[in-house]
């Protein structure tokens, strides 16, 4: 695929999986059944069920979750990659069972707002590997989790 049509996968990806509203069937439609998802505050994740979970569980937890583009996406061979920035409010429950280390209360009320970086491996139109870098001691901070000072 062109540089220009990996770049269209990866805007639809981050619009319709990162953005609000989310369309969760973008998982089944961009997605290698396989995927390689790994940010680095959560355990690496395998394949659409898992990330099908862990979207859904995050939504739960803040559903106002919002993340938008920061600059515009690159593009070089099969990889794409994008800086954004994003958050929300902890309304539902437990959040992020999987984090390496505490977690909050259900319903903190705890409001994140958080920057990262993802870079996007697409072959043949579908996205193999998704591989985050977020502001992970911010988000801790933000869920009281470990202290600002």
């Amino acid at each position: 695929m062109s540089l220009e049509e990996n770049k269209a996968v990866g805007g639809r990806w981050f619009t319709e999986f990162w953005g609000n509203p989310w369309n969760p069937a973008v998982i089944d439609e961009l997605a290698h059944p396989d995927i390689r998802f790994e940010y680095s505050l959560h355990k690496p994740m395998r394949g659409r069920d898992e990330v099908q979970a862990f979207a859904t569980n995050f939504r739960t937890a803040f559903p106002d979750l919002n993340f938008w583009g920061t600059a515009d996406l690159i593009a070089e061979g099969d990889y794409v990659v994008g800086q954004w920035e994003g958050g929300g409010t902890h309304t539902g429950p437990i959040v992020f069972d999987d984090l390496p280390i505490g977690s909050v209360p259900a319903a903190s009320g705890k409001t994140l707002r958080f920057t990262g970086t993802t870079v996007l491996k697409v072959v043949d139109g579908l996205i193999v590997e998704e591989v985050g870098l977020d502001d992970g001691v911010k988000v801790l901070q933000q869920l009281g989790i470990i202290p600002t000072e």
